[in-house]
């Protein structure tokens, strides 16, 4: 990947991650933390990997994104707004009421969202289902999710990777977001899911381990996971829980509170600042 791209990409996480504050901000709730770290790998993901087309939606031939760890829609939305699902105007109604904008994604009511999520664990047997329907249909559409590490605690994550080791879904990336924090505290204080990727080998993936904020490492990451035949992939990524505003970086409190209106605006102002700085 040349510089050129790394900062286009840039940019657009930096837009993410400002859709995901708006959002939050709005909203009066929600979770700002674990959507700021997931931004860098939902911006690869929908502007430089999946096969998806916003003038149509519901094409059978797309990839599948599956995001497993749904309280992190704020982020979600800002990149299907981003890439022209529906206006970024949107964000300021996200959990309201009446807006296409749920505080778990809704493939009801969202343009883009592939499967309904927020219960914990839920997603990836999703996914997996989609990968086993495309091996089926000898379909060539790929199938990504996206977990927490706290979600993977739930026994449901390890049924369902169980299930595509033994069905050869190599069609299957799973995106466990490391950031090490979840809602009551550090996950290796709550119920250690780790080693993480000593875990998805034992059940039969193939594994890499990158920084889930460096765009040559996840491009790599993806460039593996296709070529790799037989198995299910699993990219474990090392994140920052809040990157991009430094007073939420790796603060657990940030989980799931919303900014009021001062940490609203000192937010924003920082990530305007990051990206006058790489738009110059």
């Amino acid at each position: 990947m040349d510089n050129n791209q790394k900062k286009q990409l840039a940019i657009l996480a930096t837009k993410v991650r400002m859709a995901a504050i708006e959002g939050t901000f709005h909203a009066k709730s929600g979770h700002p933390g674990g959507s700021l770290s997931a931004a860098d790998m939902l911006t690869y993901l929908y502007f430089s990997e999946l096969h998806v087309d916003p003038q149509n939606p519901n094409d059978p031939k797309r990839d599948r994104f599956v995001l497993s760890k749904g309280h992190a829609a704020p982020s979600y939305y800002g990149a299907l707004a981003l890439k022209g699902y529906f206006p970024i105007e949107e964000m300021q109604e996200l959990r309201h009421i009446t807006s296409m904008l749920q505080g778990h994604p809704n493939m009801l009511g969202t343009p883009g969202v592939d499967m309904s999520t927020g219960s914990l664990g839920q997603g990836v047997s999703a996914a997996a289902g989609m990968a086993l329907a495309g091996k089926i249909d000898k379909a060539d559409y790929r199938v990504f999710t996206l977990l927490g590490d706290g979600e993977i605690e739930e026994g449901q994550v390890w049924e369902a990777a169980m299930f595509a080791s033994h069905k050869g879904l190599d069609n299957l990336c799973v995106i466990v977001d490391n950031n090490d924090l979840q809602i009551d505290g550090t996950v290796g204080e709550v119920n250690s899911p780790y080693p993480i990727p000593e875990k998805f080998q034992a059940f039969g993936f193939d594994v890499v381990e990158i920084d889930g904020h460096d765009f040559d490492q996840i491009e790599a990451a993806v460039e593996q996971f296709k070529a790799t035949v037989g198995k299910p992939f699993a990219i474990i990524m090392k994140t920052v829980k809040g990157k991009g505003v430094s007073f939420m970086e790796n603060k657990v409190g940030w989980h799931g509170v919303a900014p009021n209106a001062e940490q609203y605006e000192a937010a924003m102002a920082e990530l305007k600042a990051t990206l006058t700085e790489l738009e110059a």
